[in-house]
């Protein structure tokens, strides 16, 4: 999915510095984004509040959404490099296509897993006819620096690991690995991602790794995460050092956990790129507007997008927290 903010602003993260070492309870509120002609999204990273989670540097939420008399999804083709982008569904289903050919719907509960490497472009689409409801995430996970020039490719996964913990929780494994189940799809760094469905009277503990950093994103419901509680479209930002996470729902709700190992290295995220300069960036850019590196993507009806001005402003590292 794409960043289609006309006034991208160049955005340094990264780094050991600002992790909080320790369990907190850091509540994140998301900024409204339109993306395309018909779909508002929730945006919760980057935040003002926080920028990475692990290796997890972009969350979009968006959703519930009836789609029945509208165009739904409808992005053009556009560009990536330096990241991996994750498709999650709850409801409704997502046509992707890329430069490299793949062409793949993904519905409910399967993983489309994107690895840009050193440059792809796709475009991703509501398909037609398609269903009433559209319900879902897009999240993009920063590549370290001696994986980020890797081919492109694309990966589907509709078979993923399930985790059963008592008192009505049920985790499905998006990616990384929880409590002893593996995803299937490929990894650069220590990292998870789950979802999370809670039972109408759930009262659980969900194992976590205490060097890793978390984050939990509601999707739906009312639920209470280490006591306080969560609204859909909001994330709470855990910290480290835990080796478990309290969940407690009166009625059915849903939950993504993104957690991984810190990420040490400093990027640089504009629009739908993740660098390491602002030069780099500022390449990138140029090479999309001319047509050259991130191939092209064949069967979408419809013009490509055009990148964005870059900013005037010089680039100013701010670490992973403003």
């Amino acid at each position: 999915m794409s960043n289609l903010d006309r006034q991208a602003a160049l955005t340094v993260c990264g780094g050991r510095g600002f992790v909080v070492a320790e369990p907190v309870r850091e509540l994140l509120s998301p900024r409204n984004v339109r993306l395309g002609e018909s779909t508002e999204v929730r945006r919760l990273l980057p935040n003002l509040g926080r920028r990475m989670v692990g290796a997890w540097a972009f969350v979009d939420h968006y959703g519930p959404d009836d789609i029945a008399d509208e165009p739904g999804m409808q992005v053009p083709p556009h560009p990536h490099m330096g990241l991996q982008t994750v498709s999650w569904l709850h409801d409704g289903e997502v046509l992707h296509r890329d430069s490299t050919g793949s062409l793949q719907t993904v519905r409910p509960r399967e993983l489309g897993l994107m690895t840009s490497g050193r440059a792809i472009s796709h475009s991703e689409e509501s398909p037609r006819p398609h269903a009433r409801f559209l319900h879902g995430a897009q999240l993009w996970v920063a590549l370290p620096d001696a994986h980020r020039h890797v081919e492109p490719h694309f990966q589907h996964h509709a078979d993923l690991p399930r985790v059963t913990g008592g008192g009505g929780l049920t985790a499905t494994v998006v990616l990384g690995e929880l409590d002893g189940a593996l995803s299937p799809g490929t990894t650069y760094t220590p990292i998870v991602g789950a979802d999370l469905a809670l039972a109408p009277d759930t009262e659980s503990r969900l194992p976590l790794d205490p060097d890793f950093e978390y984050a939990v994103l509601a999707m739906s419901g009312e639920v209470y995460v280490d006591g306080v509680p969560v609204l859909p479209g909001s994330m709470l930002y855990l910290g480290c050092g835990r080796t478990e996470l309290p969940l407690r729902a009166a009625s059915a709700a849903g939950l993504m956990l993104l957690g991984g190992e810190p990420f040490e290295e400093e990027i640089v995220m504009w629009w739908n790129f993740v660098g390491r300069s602002g030069d780099e960036i500022a390449q990138a850019r140029n090479d999309w507007e001319k047509g050259e590196r991130f191939g092209e993507v064949h069967g979408y009806d419809g013009a490509r997008l055009s990148a964005p001005e870059l900013p005037a402003t010089p680039l100013k590292p701010r670490g992973r927290v403003r």
